[in-house]
């Protein structure tokens, strides 16, 4: 279904159109037209469908351009998710002229307050902030129409159900409630009878969730083979843009200091990190100035970056539902992508759930050879050499005749080849951890677990996925892990 369709005025179609889209997703098309005739709607979808769309436009289409108040609040579970839905609503909205303020914690409280004084129409933010501001009385939410809670099923795991409530209580004199969540548990279906009236359901089924453009593999292989495995991948299918899951901030740490041992432009993120830095490395990939992004789950849940060609699952995670959160970083807005996971041999039965829960078999990937992992790395190496001859290369003649006087043309050609390769050679070696260890078949959906707000899981009952002491090794640096 066309945007033109849907009931949207023209400078909303404009800043649509400005974007690149065109066709809306099935949770675009059914959303925006019950909450632009401002009704309440439950919206069950992951991350990477077009929910900030699907919430943000009717939601700028109904602005009051006349009234100095906070219109509309959006509450994100993640300081990455809150900043990216800021920059998406400021995008849509710059043809109206909206204004759009996010608050996190980790920042300075000061600076955002100051922000405030401009009162923002539209305020997007994480729970515990929007909580802090409210209880300072810098915001009021006495003026919201709107109250959007995305990736209500994050907030839950998080902790955040409570704060959740009592934002919803400051800003009692809504008119409509919009509610988005990958899974819908217990405790997410309350708060919707709780809070919402009469909510219309918008469910897109999990085969269109994993989506069919994403081809999915699995290699079936040893802990200590992982590594050299995944960057002889790396060499053979040369992603554009590349995420590299690991399990914990040891793990994300220690890949990315192989992966540039190695020669390759990687850099990680996770929790441990300030958020300068981890807003710092999500700028340069988007940007394309890095190929590989390597990071846990709490730190790229939400990442809306486009361009991403492959992920590499380096550990099979730990909660099903995060395999899909995962592979929907790829095979975007039309465009096909690629997912391996790197299985070993007992954890095979948490690919089997897996499989279960997005109705779809992932394929058996055979590793590439270390002779097909060389001709990828000088295919690349020579189309690194094709960009370096094409431009003006006079003001070397005389250092490269001296050179061609004491070795041949070939051995110079030869030595920028391996200057200009990764080195394969480089030992790695990355600490071994457990893996999971499968207990029978369960659901696949969110049990009743907790996460602090640190990121960290508690699984309870059919979810409490054993976490038994790692094994001790030594990191790429020759410490003790």
């Amino acid at each position: 279904m066309k945007f033109t369709e849907l009931g949207l005025n023209d400078n909303i179609l404009k800043a649509i159109k400005r974007l690149g889209f065109e066709e809306a997703t099935p949770i675009q098309a059914q959303t925006i037209p019950l909450a632009l005739a401002g009704q309440d709607v439950i919206g069950q979808a992951q991350t990477g469908t077009g929910k900030t769309a699907a919430f943000g436009l009717p939601i700028l289409q109904k602005l009051d351009k006349q009234e100095q108040a906070i219109q509309a609040i959006v509450i994100e579970p993640t300081r990455e998710l809150a900043i990216q839905t800021q920059e998406e609503l400021f995008r849509l909205g710059r043809d109206e002229k909206a204004k759009v303020q996010v608050v996190y914690g980790g920042a300075d409280i000061g600076r955002q307050i100051r922000a405030l004084k401009k009162v923002p129409e539209i305020l997007v933010g994480t729970p515990g902030r929007l909580l802090d501001h409210l209880k300072r009385k810098t915001i009021k939410l006495d003026g919201v129409k709107t109250v959007v809670l995305d990736e209500a099923d994050e907030m839950l795991d998080m902790g955040f159900i409570q704060d959740i409530e009592s934002i919803l209580t400051y800003a009692e004199n809504r008119d409509q409630t919009l509610l988005f969540s990958a899974t819908m548990p217990k405790p997410i279906q309350a708060l919707g009878e709780k809070f919402m009236d009469d909510p219309q359901v918008v469910k897109i089924k999990a085969k269109e969730l994993t989506a069919d453009l994403i081809d999915q593999y699995f290699v079936r292989v040893r802990e200590n083979e992982k590594f050299d495995t995944m960057c002889r991948l790396i060499d053979v299918e040369n992603p554009d843009l590349a995420v590299v899951f690991g399990r914990t901030k040891r793990r994300v740490d220690e890949l990315t200091r192989g992966l540039v041992a190695r020669g390759y432009n990687a850099a990680g993120i996770h929790g441990d990190l300030t958020q300068a830095r981890r807003m710092q490395v999500l700028k340069r990939f988007k940007e394309g100035e890095l190929d590989i992004l390597v990071a846990t789950d709490v730190a790229a849940r939400g990442l809306d970056i486009s361009g991403v060609t492959h992920v590499y699952n380096y550990d099979i995670p730990q909660d099903p539902d995060s395999y899909v959160h995962r592979i929907g970083r790829t095979g975007r807005a039309g465009k096909s992508g690629m997912s391996v996971t790197f299985v070993t041999p007992n954890e095979i039965g948490y690919m089997r759930t897996i499989e279960n829960l997005t109705k779809k078999k992932m394929s058996p990937l055979r590793p590439p050879t270390d002779a097909q992992a060389f001709a990828g790395q000088m295919k690349q190496a020579v189309l690194k050499v094709d960009d370096l001859l094409s431009g003006d290369l006079s003001k070397y003649d005389d250092a490269a005749e001296k050179l061609l006087e004491n070795y041949s043309a070939e051995d110079i050609a030869a030595a920028l080849l391996k200057e200009l390769s990764n080195d394969s050679e480089v030992k790695v070696t990355i600490t071994p951890e457990k893996p999971l260890p499968y207990r029978g078949k369960h659901s696949g959906g969110r049990g009743r677990g907790s996460r602090s707000r640190s990121g960290n899981k508690n699984f309870k009952g059919k979810r409490n996925f054993d976490r038994k002491k790692r094994k001790p090794g030594f990191n790429i640096h020759g410490r003790k892990g």
